[in-house]
């Protein structure tokens, strides 16, 4: 795949780090995707870092900002989803029973976003592009591939989603799965908080693509990080394993099936 130009509205769009020590954290993605590193001067805001393959957007990574730190957020991807006007989505979202945790505001000239945190306690990004799309590569080897919610209440993040971006569902398996699509194409993914991980906060979760899960994995352990979830496999989908980095970001790696 693919380079992307243009990303419709309701599509995963950009991950973004936010991590406790942007130093480490930024020196481990590039080593594990051989992703090019770009610092960004952002005065007071420090650094924001945009990760790039083939001199293409694919990432980004930030410092936790203060008052996170102050309330005790841990290192975590931030999920931006596109859409084709923030403020329209904040209504919205509110509408739909969401909580707006900064309304919408410009980023310059790239765009203009909001942060939200949807009825089950999820909190999201939306993405009004306009010098900046997002991710200009998807589904290709150290590319977003997958974006996944975990949660405590399925049936109301469907019904939330459903109507805030219009994604249709299909859920089965055990534990229940449920498949989230924009358009008929499958974007992600959602499932129930299970028991044995604790305390975890509703959360959404990217995964990036990769040639071989176990090498990845296990250049993932030597760079000090916690594979959670080994290697496993998706019978007739691929194989994937949950990481989290060394600074506790969680996120997966995933390698399609015949690959």
């Amino acid at each position: 795949m693919p380079d992307i130009d243009s990303l419709p509205p309701g599509s995963f769009c950009w991950p973004e780090l936010a991590t406790s020590d942007q130093k480490a954290g930024t020196a481990f993605y590039t080593k594990l995707f051989d992703w090019a590193q770009h610092d960004n001067d952002m005065g007071p805001a420090g650094v924001y870092t945009v990760f790039k393959m083939r001199d293409r957007d694919v990432a980004a990574a930030a410092s936790l900002r203060p008052e996170e730190k102050q309330h005790g957020v841990p290192a975590h991807w931030n999920t931006y989803i596109s859409v084709a006007n923030a403020d329209a989505a904040v209504k919205r979202a509110q509408e739909l029973g969401a909580k707006i945790l900064a309304p919408a505001f410009d980023v310059m000239d790239a765009g203009r976003m909001a942060v939200i945190a949807d009825p089950t306690g999820a909190v999201f990004q939306v993405w009004q592009a306009n010098r900046t799309v997002g991710t200009r590569i998807q589904g290709e080897a150290g590319a977003l591939c997958w974006t996944e919610l975990y949660t405590r209440d399925t049936g109301a993040a469907e019904k939330f989603y459903s109507q805030m971006f219009g994604w249709s569902s299909k859920t089965g398996g055990t534990p229940p799965y449920t498949e989230l699509n924009l358009a008929g194409k499958g974007i992600g993914g959602m499932m129930a908080i299970q028991p044995e991980w604790g305390q975890m906060p509703p959360n959404w979760a990217p995964y990036f693509q990769v040639v071989d899960c176990d090498a990845s994995a296990a250049k993932a352990t030597s760079l000090g990080a916690n594979v959670g979830v080994k290697p496993n496999d998706i019978p007739n989908v691929g194989r994937f394993a949950m990481i989290a980095d060394p600074q506790g970001a969680m996120f997966a790696i995933f390698q399609p099936k015949g690959r």
